[in-house]
């Protein structure tokens, strides 16, 4: 205090400047090192993670930095097992975006969920870079040519005046091509087929669209940034050609090989029919004499019930590209899958009020697909003993029973896992058993077991929009499993899969009262199998064996004379 004073008095001040002085000395002292030590250091961040030179030059405006205040990003709600959004995500690129296959979705958040949330695990398998600029690529094409674009118009125009294209059209005028896919049987076929020809979109620069059916509608969200994949088929002039047996054939790739006088001139459109009761002249679609007369028709009118992306690996217009964006050849529909097949709303709905109800807490979840062709001719009982001889007997997949114990005896062992049992299958009888089997039974190592089951249509219903719906959710919960076991020749066990990245245990078809030996077998792979490959060479018409043209395409394990992708 007598330094003070002593100032004051050497220079002549008196009290009240004295005050004011020290005042604002207080004030821009502090001040003053604060914006030093700033400028010295630009890893130093307040208000949550902005830098404070950013806030005091006002980069951010007061609304934003308020949010931001108010929300800090280090504190997150905590996420359900297994459960995935873009808030909890580790790593927003790899895991909401799926690795970069999908670009950045804030905008259609609401009017899909299932984009930004996700029961399944992360993927292992990455998508190539070349993947993902070519789905970048399409992306700006069907921007560019989808429907309700002038671009579209005009090629709607074209094709009403069914004008004749010459094959060697002025490649000045920039114009775009079409693949219309046409649905075929159940649910798990359309969406194989699906992937195969958006991978042919891919592969020639088409615009893939979707002749949607009722019973197919608000299953999927729109999988395109502002465009839509659904044909206006109200409005598009050859929806009466489309299940016309004779212009079918009239109109058909097998057709214009055939007709040699035709070859200069092609229709502006032209059917190709690779379904599994195909058209054997439509085969020539696999070879490249097929692919080059077909390349400058506007519109290719697809129907197909199979996975045929297999095809386009030894077709040597393709096999350079289509291995350059699948250097991994085990991953074409896990990734194609994930990129396009997004449950809508509605369907998002039913997975995860069954997930969150009866999976979301398991340690494990055991996924069974049960489909049975013939019931009339394979009994229930062949089928479940099949079922236990497979999971049980020969693989440790089903938690095993503690047959030692009297009915009713409380759990043994010391385990405390919980596992959730999933049994996907039309009919109820196969749920009921083995809920049965857990319930009055202990396991040997003391697990607590759910058995559950979504849904049980008794048959499969064409047409039905409901059922398709329950499918899809039912094929999406299968995805999210840990283990899968899944029905021979089954697509709806394919798909989920591939999505799910899932290499299962198929059980054999069984085709009497008696069960098959072994009962099942481990996959090769995750990818479908392709039922009906082409079985005659391109170039010398002789029979080939499609499993052994190349190491990477082998004969399917439930089917012996398809084939699929393995590494």
């Amino acid at each position: 205090m007598e330094l003070f004073q002593s100032a004051k008095q050497r220079l002549g001040w008196d009290n009240k400047r004295f005050a004011t002085v020290l005042i604002l000395s207080l004030i821009i002292l502090p001040a003053s090192i604060l914006l030093v030590t700033i400028s010295r250091s630009s890893t130093f961040t307040g208000a949550g993670g902005f830098s404070i030179t950013q806030i005091l030059k006002g980069k951010f405006r007061q609304q934003e930095l308020r949010e931001h205040l108010a929300s800090p990003p280090s504190v997150a709600p905590t996420p359900s097992p297994g459960f995935r959004t873009q808030q909890d995500s580790s790593n927003r690129n790899d895991e909401a975006l799926l690795d970069g296959l999908l670009m950045s979705p804030e905008a259609d958040e609401p009017s899909c969920l299932s984009r930004h949330q996700s029961y399944r695990k992360h993927s292992p398998h990455k998508p190539s870079s070349y993947l993902i600029s070519k789905l970048r690529k399409y992306e700006d094409l069907h921007r560019q040519c989808g429907p309700g674009t002038k671009s579209y118009k005009r090629a709607i125009r074209k094709l009403t005046k069914l004008d004749r294209v010459d094959r060697d059209h002025s490649s000045s005028e920039e114009y775009c091509k079409y693949v219309i896919w046409l649905p075929a049987n159940g649910l798990g076929n359309r969406m194989i087929s699906i992937a195969s020809t958006f991978l042919f979109a891919l592969l020639t620069e088409r615009v893939l669209l979707l002749h949607q059916r009722p019973d197919m509608e608000d299953l999927f969200c729109e999988p395109f940034p502002n465009s839509s994949w659904v044909l206006p088929v109200d409005k598009f002039p050859l929806q009466k050609e489309f299940w016309d047996e004779k212009d079918r054939h009239s109109h058909s790739i097998g057709s214009l090989m055939q007709n040699e006088s035709s070859r200069g001139q092609a229709s502006s459109y032209l059917f190709v029919n690779v379904n599994h009761g195909r058209y054997d002249g439509d085969n020539v679609f696999y070879c490249d004499r097929g692919q080059a007369s077909i390349e400058k028709i506007p519109w290719l009118i697809m129907l197909s019930d199979q996975y045929y992306a297999p095809a386009f690996f030894v077709m040597k217009r393709f096999e350079k590209e289509v291995i350059k964006m699948f250097p991994e050849k085990q991953t074409v529909f896990h990734h194609l899958g994930r990129y396009l097949f997004h449950p809508s709303n509605q369907a998002w709905g039913l997975i995860k009020r069954f997930y969150r109800a009866y999976l979301e807490k398991a340690d494990q979840r055991i996924g069974l697909q049960i489909r049975v062709f013939n019931p009339k001719t394979v009994p229930f009982q062949t089928v479940m003993d099949q079922i236990l001889k497979c999971s049980s007997k020969e693989n440790n997949i089903l938690p095993k029973l503690d047959d030692a114990k009297p009915v009713g005896t409380s759990q043994s062992g010391n385990g405390t896992s919980s596992k959730a049992i999933l049994a996907v299958s039309l009919y109820s009888e196969y749920y009921e058993h083995i809920k049965n089997m857990y319930w009055t039974k202990p396991t040997v190592e003391g697990d607590v077991i759910g058995v559950y089951q979504p849904s049980h249509e008794e048959y499969q219903k064409f047409g039905d929009n409901m059922h398709n719906m329950k499918a899809w959710a039912e094929i999406s919960l299968l995805s999210t499993c840990d283990v899968l076991v899944t029905s021979a020749w089954s697509t709806f066990g394919y798909v989920a899969q591939g999505l799910g990245g899932l290499k299962p245990w198929i059980l054999h078809k069984a085709n009497d009262q008696n069960v098959p030996n072994p009962a099942c077998v481990e996959d090769l792979s995750m990818e479908p199998c392709f039922h009906f490959p082409p079985t005659c060479d391109c170039d010398t018409d002789e029979k080939v064996d499609a499993g052994a043209l190349v190491p990477y395409l082998r004969h399917c394990k439930d089917l012996n004379w398809g084939v699929k992708l393995v590494e």
